[in-house]
């Protein structure tokens, strides 16, 4: 028998079992007894949401127009909570199909330099009504009014920082300071909280893989008992391929006496530096110098001296020198004087 016959013989035999299955008398008792507990489960539940019941319902509430230069003394209420009353399937649309708009507490309805929002009982209930199917019955709601008292803010400027980790490919490094727009915050806040702020950081982020220059608007971090304008900064990151230059740099003795002659071996040393690849024509030599000075001489007993790069752009990436120390013939000459 071939392999197509084989699997039409099986689905055969498997149509077979499940069709004799069926047909036995236990199965279709208890097909019908499921069937009636359903039914009966249906009937209940029906009967169930036709009764009243009560529930509590959060309506959120929304502040609109808050001046950035004021803060309220207390937290105030971010939801009314309300008890109603209604039949089971008014009710479960509540709880389940229905989402409620907040009610809103508009700073520019109070009086100017009140110090207070003042949202009264009748306002709220009035609003809380407008959220309800017309059969539902307000019972309570907490708070029944909104008093909450605010104080003016003090305005100063803080310097933004970015927070986070620059990581480029090979061949690839930051090639600059990372800038950041606008440069300072406008912070409004208590003097307490101004005290201890000296910056504001950038949430933390990582830049992977960086081959070109990055520009990215970042949050910054939110900070309690402030405002912050902008929430949000604008960085640059100054990405760049970098590569390897050479350069002989002259060994220079400072204050050296006239009648002393001073012979280096070598009198020049190899500087090697990481220079980004569009200002490679821009390193030269004589943006480097070596200097040792005459005191550095006289205190050798060895006739050597290590080398260090006083001076190089700051631009300039991983400046090695090679030799990295030098050997000194030190002599007094006649002086003629």
């Amino acid at each position: 028998m071939s392999r197509l016959g084989q699997i039409k013989q099986t689905f055969k035999s498997v149509r077979i079992e499940i069709k004799a299955f069926l047909r036995r008398q236990q199965w279709k008792e208890a097909l019908i007894f499921f069937c009636f507990i359903l039914l009966a489960f249906g009937f209940w539940l029906l009967q169930s949401l036709q009764q009243e019941y009560e529930i509590d319902i959060k309506i959120p509430v929304k502040y609109k127009n808050v001046p950035p230069d004021i803060s309220f003394t207390e937290t105030p209420p971010e939801a009314i909570t309300v008890k109603v009353k209604d039949k089971g399937s008014v009710l479960l649309n509540y709880s389940f199909g229905r989402s409620f708009a907040p009610i809103e507490a508009n700073m520019k309805a109070q009086p100017e330099k009140a110090g207070k929002l003042v949202i009264s009982r009748k306002d709220i209930e009035s609003d809380i009504k407008k959220h309800l199917i017309a059969t539902t019955s307000l019972l309570s709601f907490e708070p029944q009014h909104i008093d909450a008292a605010y104080s003016k803010r003090i305005k100063e400027e803080i310097p933004a920082v970015f927070e986070g980790t620059v990581q480029t490919n090979a061949g690839f490094k930051v090639s600059g300071d990372i800038s950041i727009t606008p440069r300072n915050i406008s912070v409004y806040a208590s003097d307490v909280v101004l005290d201890t702020l000296k910056e504001i950081k950038t949430v933390y982020t990582e830049i992977k893989k960086g081959n070109k220059t990055v520009t990215r608007t970042i949050q910054l971090e939110k900070i309690d008992g402030a405002t912050l304008e902008p929430t949000s900064v604008t960085i640059t990151v100054p990405i760049e391929e970098y590569t390897e230059k050479t350069l002989e740099i002259p060994v220079v003795c400072t204050n050296l006496p006239r009648h002393y002659t001073l012979r280096t071996f070598p009198s020049v040393v190899k500087v090697s530096c990481s220079v980004p690849l569009s200002r490679f024509k821009d390193v030269s030599a004589d943006d480097f110098e070596i200097r040792i000075s005459f005191a550095d001489l006289e205190q050798s007993a060895s006739g050597t001296l290590p080398l260090q790069l006083d001076k190089k752009p700051s631009w300039v990436d991983v400046a090695t020198i090679s030799p990295d120390r030098i050997e000194f013939i030190l002599e007094q000459t006649k002086s003629n004087d």
